[in-house]
């Protein structure tokens, strides 16, 4: 329902502004992730948003390496006024210069943030907290995984499927089995032919989190390398799926908000990081998102507790440092494009 919503506000607007003689509304285009992301987002973040500055939210979906790379693009004169990345496209976009510095004395809802959320010269704001980790299908895999390795299980092969390297799981997939195998991140090599099997045999490698739910769904698989948020929202659905923290600790992601110079919606841009940012919000988008929340005021359900890293998982998770990944990247994309790939 909410996609057809989405779709026909959509509709509704072009119409309008393409109207003789009728002045459009403010509009705010948000880059944002698709599938569950999106409609969570509507339902949490740009229905509040709407309801409080009668601004139309024009949604443009897409991947974060999909986002940085049109921000890049359009460097100066970004086609999006808010957008959503991973922390380490964040840091890609903000070393460039694209994005505007957040003025904290503008958004009446920072002091709750946690302070690990924002990034250097407040050029973004981590929005939710989540991770890369195992998840399964609790029907066809009896036993949980508890390793890495065990996605490398002979019984698997041809049963899984893996991030390709322009997406968040990729890399982080990536970084985890290199540190697993005595690598550092000056030397990605043991991680490169650890996962150089896998790859070959993998259903897909995929680029977009949704392509994951349709493996499962038509149940081409049985485990994958995913995010617990996707999980949780695809099991609530009716997916019998489950997420499994390995003993060698699963990799910490921090989704971002940010805004790229060359917006002229910076104040209403901020208006809406600010909607995103206030407790009441984060609880919904953390509830049904089944993610982690960086509001201090929120306190989570059992129900998302049990999907989102805790205890003993959190303290095992590997956070990997955004100015440090955003430097790397490139040549661990070339290697992986030319040594996994080929």
């Amino acid at each position: 329902m909410i996609k057809k919503s989405l779709l026909a506000a959509a509709t509704a607007s072009l119409a309008l502004a393409s109207a003789p003689g009728v002045a459009a509304a403010d509009e705010l285009v948000l880059g944002s992730f698709g599938g569950s992301f999106a409609d969570n987002v509507t339902a949490c973040y740009i229905e509040p948003f709407k309801a409080a500055t009668g601004a139309d939210v024009i949604l443009k979906l897409g991947s974060s390496s999909q986002h940085a790379a049109a921000v890049r693009a359009t460097a100066g004169q970004s086609d999006m006024d808010v957008v959503f990345a991973d922390d380490a496209f964040a840091v890609q976009m903000a070393n460039e210069g694209l994005l505007v510095q957040l003025d904290r004395s503008k958004l009446s809802n920072a002091p709750e943030i946690i302070d690990g959320a924002w990034g250097a010269d407040d050029a973004y704001v981590a929005a939710m907290l989540g991770a890369t980790t195992i998840i399964y299908n609790k029907d066809t895999v009896t036993t949980p995984p508890t390793s890495w390795n065990d996605l490398f299980d002979p019984k698997y092969e041809g049963r899984v499927t893996i991030g390709d390297i322009s997406g968040t799981t990729g890399w982080q997939f990536l970084a985890a089995l290199n540190q697993m195998e005595g690598g550092t991140l000056d030397d990605i090599t043991p991680g490169i032919e650890k996962v150089k099997p896998l790859a070959k045999s993998s259903v897909l490698l995929y680029s977009q989190a949704d392509q994951v739910v349709a493996l499962f769904e038509r149940g081409e698989i049985d485990i994958a390398v995913w995010y617990p948020d996707r999980a949780g929202v695809a099991a609530k659905n009716g997916l019998p799926l489950a997420a499994a923290y390995p003993a060698e600790g699963a990799v910490g992601i921090r989704p971002t908000i940010s805004i790229p110079k060359g917006t002229g919606q910076e104040e209403l841009a901020l208006k809406f990081i600010d909607t995103v940012l206030d407790a009441d919000n984060q609880k919904c988008f953390s509830e049904v998102q089944f993610i982690g929340s960086v509001n201090k005021n929120v306190t989570l359900s059992d129900e998302v507790s049990a999907i989102v890293p805790t205890g003993e998982a959190l303290d095992k998770m590997l956070f990997l440092d955004p100015n440090d990944m955003a430097k790397r990247l490139p040549e661990w994309t070339r290697r992986w494009q030319r040594e996994v790939l080929r």
